[in-house]
């Protein structure tokens, strides 16, 4: 089964990669982009049925740093 865990830096946090990007395509002519967040998508597989409750644990312990990022977890 897979799951997808996907990690966002928190509203107010600084994100460095998302603004470099966000100037990138301003110098290549994009100007109809505005606000750019970079993020990570984690693709894990996982046994069938293991519950997201389970994977959100995941989470918390080692795949998102929740000072400072949230997540969110997607069965698929």
């Amino acid at each position: 089964m897979k799951a997808y865990v996907h990690v966002m830096l928190k509203d107010g946090v600084l994100d460095p990669q998302g603004k470099a990007i966000g100037q990138a395509l301003q110098g290549l002519g994009f100007a109809e982009v505005g606000d750019v967040r970079a993020g990570k998508v984690i693709e894990l597989d996982v046994a069938e049925g293991t519950d997201k409750k389970r994977i959100e644990d995941m989470c918390e312990k080692l795949l998102a740093n929740t000072v400072i990022e949230n997540y969110r977890v997607e069965i698929a």
